[in-house]
């Protein structure tokens, strides 16, 4: 399939790996140019080298940490007017007691993983809408469904964005811009890796216990490759994904039951 996307600019944040790099990657397939994001210089520069010389593509990076207001600033100076923006804070959740959090603990977490994708899209879509094209797709988490004990502050700060963009959309959906979310669930990157061996260690077992435990819970019964991710965004970056928008869309392997 031909997305339409060919010539189209893509910005990426958390490009440099796991699932942006994925989405990245099958962006470059379709032949879109590309602007990475990262906070790791070295990364990002390998990575934009690779899909250049594989794809055939124009490939940028601006290392920055889109998670502070200096950081987003200097994304928006080196790709202020992409046709593609997929938001993804590259900030790993991590397990607390509501009852110890302070104000700014839940402050953090709120920037982190919502306000950081909310002013990215704040300041791309308008653009977007004069061109009379644009996809946003933020990465979020299939947990926001069904919200896991000690990750409150996590949930909540993803939740509120997810409320935000459907306010948003009805909008902007007559320019041709849409913004959606996919909620992944078990992929098999860094970061899941990262998350599975301090559950471990918190829980006093193995990793390899904690990833049985895991696997138990999935009805697919694996976990996922990031490119089943990449692609199901690069599909909602196409040029024919227009009359989609403002949805939530779980990419788990079952886990999440529920109906909507």
């Amino acid at each position: 399939m031909d997305l339409g996307i060919r010539g189209r600019h893509a910005l990426i944040c958390g490009g440099s790996k796991g699932l942006g790099h994925a989405a990245a990657e099958a962006l470059a397939l379709e032949g879109a140019s590309l602007t990475l994001v990262a906070r790791g210089a070295n990364a990002l520069k390998a990575a934009a080298d690779r899909l250049s010389e594989q794809f055939g593509i124009d490939a940028r990076y601006v290392a920055a940490d889109v998670t502070t207001p200096e950081g987003r600033a200097e994304v928006l100076a080196g790709c202020p007017d992409p046709d593609i923006l997929v938001t993804n804070p590259g900030v790993r959740q991590t397990p607390a007691d509501f009852r110890t959090l302070s104000r700014s603990d839940w402050d953090h977490w709120f920037e982190a993983h919502c306000f950081s994708s909310l002013e990215l899209i704040q300041k791309i879509v308008p653009g977007m809408c004069d061109r009379k094209f644009g996809r946003v797709v933020n990465i979020s988490v299939s947990n926001i469904k069904f919200p896991q004990v000690n990750f409150a502050h996590s949930h909540a700060a993803r939740v509120a964005l997810s409320g935000a963009i459907a306010s948003m959309v009805r909008e902007l959906v007559a320019h041709n811009v849409v913004i959606n979310s996919v909620l992944p669930g078990f992929f098999d990157t860094d970061a899941l890796q990262t998350n599975l061996h301090g559950h471990a260690e918190r829980g006093g077992t193995t990793y390899e216990a904690i990833v049985a435990d895991r696997l138990k819970m999935t009805p697919a019964g694996r976990f996922a490759s990031p490119r089943e991710c990449g692609d199901l965004i690069a599909f909602l970056c196409g040029a024919n994904a227009g009359y989609m928008t403002g949805q939530n869309i779980v990419n788990d392997g079952g886990v999440y039951q529920g109906i909507f």
